[in-house]
This record gives C-alpha cells, structure tokens and sequence, in this order.
C-alpha cells in the first residue's frame, strides 16, 4: 500500500525548554501527521548523546535519552513544580538546541523529581528495573562512576574499575545505591512516557520508525561491560576504529572512530547480543531503519590513531548470517536497510536476500560526484524501497538547490521540470511522493520550506549539528490540509 511519512527528530520538536520531548508536542506533531494523512514519523536514535552531540555516538545503545522527558509530565505527576524548571534560562534561540545548557540544567531538575519519586514505594518502577535489568544495572552504574570521574571515559577511569573487577564493582554498587537509583530513575520516566507516546501515535494510524546506529562509540557502556564483543588489544583500545573510504564527495574519507566488532567471537555465540539489540529496539519503534546496511557485508577498518580515513582496509562482516540468525530467534521484523553508499554486488544480494526495503534519495539522483547515481533517478525506482527527498545527513531541499554544483541544480531542473524556485520544495516532494517507491519520506524542515540553516547534519564536521528546532505553529493546519490534498493526488492516503 502507497503511503508516506515525515522525518522529524524529537530534538526539534517545539518546546519553551531547550529541546524537544516526548510531551505534549510530540502529541501535537501526531495529530498534525494524522490531519495530513501521513502513516510514519520517523525519527533519529533516541539514546543519550554524548560528546559531540550526535545520536549517533551514545553512552548506551538500550537506553532512552534524559533530555527527551517531559518536564510538564513530570509535574502533572506531582513530582516537579514548575516554577523549578520553568524560570531557568534553557537558552535564547527557539529554533536552536543549546546543548551545553541543557547538560547543565536537565539532570538538577530531574534530580528533584527523582528524589521525590523515591520517596513511595512503586510497583511500576520495581517492574521495569527487574525486566530490564540486564542492560540498567550496567548503565546506571556507568553513569554513576562518570560523573564521578568528572565525565571522563572508562578508558580513563583507574584499572579496578575499568577492567570491572568484581571486588571494586561490588564496593562501588554499594556506596553509590542512590546515584545509581538515580539513573535508574529516570530511564523509568523516559520508557514510561516513550510507550505512552508510542500508543497514542499507534492508536491515531501513525507507526514510527526508529533508528539503530551500526557501531557503538568506544566511550559507552557496552563497550565497557562487554569488550569481548570488539576488537580491543589487551590495553582495552580498539585496534582499528570505523569509517569510510576517501571518495568523490571527501578526499580523506569519513574517521568515525567506532570500535569494530569481534564478528568471529560473536559467530560463535550465535550473534547473541546482536539478537537481543534488535529485538529490544523493535520493540521501541514500530519499524527498525539499520544504520549502514552495507557494513555487514564488509567494514572498512581505519588503523586506530589515525588522523583521517584514508590508511583503512576492507574486512569482511558477517552477511546474511547475521539476519537469518536473528529472523530465527525473534521472527520476521519490520526493518529498514539503509543501504546507501558505494555498493557491491555482494551488498545488492544481501539486501535482495534479506527482503529488507532499501533507501532511495532524490537529491542523489543528480550529484555529478557520484558515478553510480542512476539508481536514485525516479525512473529507476521499484515499488519495494523507501524514497527520501534527503535524509538528516543530507541538506534541505532550498538548501541543496543553492549549494549543489550548478550542473547538478541545472540537471534536477531539467528532469524535475522545477520551474518556481520559491516552490522547488513542494515540486522535488510532489516528484517524490508520485514515484512507484511504497513508503515516501520528505524531511520536516523541507515541508516549511527552511535553507541550510536548518540542515541536521554535515558528515565530517563537528560543529552546528543537531541542533535545529520547529519554532511553534510551524505545523498548522493549512500545512497539513495541502500535505494531505497531495497524499490524495498522487493515492498515498
């Protein structure tokens, strides 16, 4: 069935205090997809950020990040007053996130609401740390021991804690039980009020797409409760960290700096954590989007240390055993590959195999720097793909139409027939959403029409990013009412 959706990060969702939450406006956002007769919202990892800012690059691939909670639910609960949050500058620009601000802020109010929420006995809470205790001990015991160590990452901390010696762990578990209830705690207002907003969403005929990183930033705990799973030397370093090769789009490719997995240690435990990832986050979103399909085919691995992306190799992952492993231990899922990049032959059997959807992206389509771009030209597409104007890697529709190479622009007029370049917004998005493609994606800063200045992210840079937000009443209802005559027109609805 022909249907669409929109990609909007809960980050930039409106909100009087710093940052998009799962509150009250992310209700609104669903009530202006349902009038607009969208099926999907997608959305970026919701896991912490660390350094960096990026979603990509967190402290915890199960856990829910603390900045996402609702400050206003929390004080319908009884267990914050507003004037404890509500007063406190959470920064000037509203359609920015101010991230060093919001760290210095959040966890003090949350802090109030988490001492009060301690002071009654809770079957719920109980519950949720007893089902969900073989990722939240950990977590809550790393993020202890790091703002002990003044945010210092493990690999920093002193050796009997860094190596998790059982003595010093125990000694630790002990004498920090309130930190560590703490951190426990709000996971609990996260996941209470993520599955709350799940449900309302679900009930209103909007699935949501989530999103799972590939790799797993070295300062994390996964990596430090688990280093058997990555290829660490016997110091705890990595030996060869993530990235991409230099191509036509960077001369010194992409340093990631993810540890890579052991792949042969976790062959050999039937891909067991793998397994329990993909189950866990599918059971968070209604639909699992995997990040750089193409690396379990084969990984490029950058020496660690390296000052760029040029020095790696290629290795090769673990295919299709991988998901034929996972399909039979938890069933059929729905999954999204991102399969986006330089792709072999090898990667095009492993996503035919799969029966995953692929990724097609309009912008793609007329970038001279890409030789293999024919397969993101409209003509090319087939039913079974999920189509984007541009993903949040990518610029913004007005953004990209001023700062592409003037042939690339000139060639998406042309094939395109944009003619009105204050609408070439609504014309790209009226091109995407009449392809055969069965599921559509357009960005939600291309629907207002925003430039660069709102663009998510540039790969390969460290400043700017994550960081935009919707201003409020960006999503009115005359928006959703010409979205919807669109979704009619080209039988989307």
């Amino acid at each position: 069935m022909r249907s669409s959706g929109v990609l909007m990060p809960l980050s930039s969702l409106p909100s009087p205090y710093g940052i998009g939450t799962i509150g009250q406006a992310a209700r609104e956002f669903v009530d202006f997809l349902k009038r607009a007769g969208q099926s999907y919202w997608q959305i970026l990892p919701i896991c912490p950020t660390s350094y960096g800012d990026s979603p990509y690059q967190s402290f915890s691939t199960f856990a829910g990040n603390p900045y996402f909670i609702d400050l206003d639910e929390l004080s319908c609960s009884g267990l914050l007053e507003p004037e404890e949050y509500a007063g406190l500058d959470w920064g000037s620009r509203p359609d920015r996130v101010d991230y060093g601000i919001i760290y210095q802020k959040r966890y003090g109010v949350l802090q109030k609401a988490a001492e009060r929420a301690s002071r009654v006995s809770d079957p719920a809470f109980d519950a949720f740390c007893k089902q969900n205790a073989w990722w939240l001990d950990d977590y809550a015991l790393f993020m202890t021991i790091k703002a002990e160590y003044n945010g210092l990452p493990w690999m920093e901390w002193d050796e009997p804690l860094r190596r998790r010696d059982p003595e010093a762990i125990a000694k630790k578990q002990t004498a920090c039980a309130r930190e560590i209830a703490f951190w426990k705690t709000i996971q609990f207002f996260f996941y209470r009020q993520w599955y709350e907003l799940r449900q309302y969403a679900n009930d209103r005929g909007i699935s949501i797409i989530g999103d799972i990183p590939i790799y797993i930033a070295l300062d994390s705990v996964d990596t430090w409760a688990h280093p058997e799973l990555f290829q660490l030397d016997e110091n705890q370093r990595p030996r060869d960290v993530s990235g991409c090769p230099p191509d036509g789009f960077s001369d010194d490719g992409q340093l990631w700096g993810n540890p890579l997995f052991d792949w042969d240690y976790m062959k050999r435990d039937g891909y067991a954590w793998w397994i329990q990832r993909i189950d866990f986050l599918c059971k968070v979103y209604n639909v699992l989007r995997i990040d750089h399909f193409r690396g379990f085919d084969s990984y490029y691995a950058i020496p660690y240390g390296s000052t760029n992306a040029a020095g790696g190799i290629w290795h090769k992952g673990p295919g299709m055993e991988l998901f034929r492993a996972v399909e039979q231990s938890i069933g059929r899922q729905h999954i999204i590959a991102e399969d986006l990049g330089f792709l072999t032959d090898s990667v095009r059997q492993m996503l035919k195999e799969s029966g995953f959807p692929g990724m097609k992206v309009l912008e793609f389509a007329f970038d001279s720097r890409d030789q293999s771009n024919h397969d993101y030209l409209p003509h090319n597409y087939t039913p079974h793909c999920v189509a984007y104007t541009g993903t949040h890697d990518n610029d913004t529709i007005q953004g990209w139409m001023t700062s592409a190479a003037p042939e690339d622009i000139a060639r998406a007029r042309e094939y395109l027939h944009l003619d009105d370049p204050e609408n070439d917004h609504w014309n790209m998005m009226k091109a995407l959403w009449s392809t055969v493609a069965e599921l559509t994606i357009v960005q939600a800063q291309d629907l207002l029409g925003l430039g660069s200045e709102s663009r998510m992210n540039t790969p390969s840079t460290t400043e700017n990013n994550w960081q935009w937000r919707a201003v409020p009443g960006s999503f009115d209802d005359a928006l959703a009412d010409k979205i919807r005559h669109n979704m009619v027109l080209y039988e989307r609805l």
